[in-house]
């Protein structure tokens, strides 16, 4: 593993440990150049997953981006980022198990969107707000209206 710091291209493990639902592996590493510390994670891809983009374009799955939305969506909540992992790799499972490489970001978005709203509300419609493109105030309020319709 090359160091994120000096480009070194050898790194030592310091500490490996599963994640709590034991799907990646925690790896604590330290550069013997420098002695920058960093940590990566291992995980298990079954096959290369493509999204179809609303415009079309086919670009390659990415993991990281798909927690960055979510993570962006959860900011200055009180979510644990250990809920986010595992609803990302459910996600991730889910769409590796449906035996398609490509996947439509439709599709990926409704699948977050079901997460979030079992893990926090306010992060729910967050995100539904850029997903379904928000323009005005009215547009949260018939969701709100619609998501309370649903949970009576």
């Amino acid at each position: 593993m090359r160091c994120p710091y000096c480009s070194n291209k050898e790194t030592q493990v310091r500490d490996s440990r599963p994640s709590e639902d034991n799907s990646t592996i925690r790896r604590r590493r330290v550069c013997p150049g420098c002695g920058g510390r960093f940590t990566t994670f291992e995980r298990v891809q079954l096959r290369e997953l493509y999204v179809l983009k609303r415009t079309g374009q086919k670009v390659v799955f990415d993991r990281d981006k798909l927690m960055r939305s979510v993570q962006v969506a959860t900011r200055k909540r009180p979510v644990d980022i250990d809920k986010l992992e595992q609803m990302v790799s459910g996600i991730v499972r889910q769409l590796e198990n449906r035996g398609d490489t490509i996947v439509s970001s439709e599709l990926i978005g409704t699948l977050i969107m079901e997460g979030l709203r079992q893990i926090d509300d306010v992060s729910y419609v967050r995100f539904a707000s850029v997903y379904k493109d928000f323009r005005e105030a009215k547009d949260f309020e018939e969701f709100l209206e619609e998501i309370s319709d649903t949970s009576k």
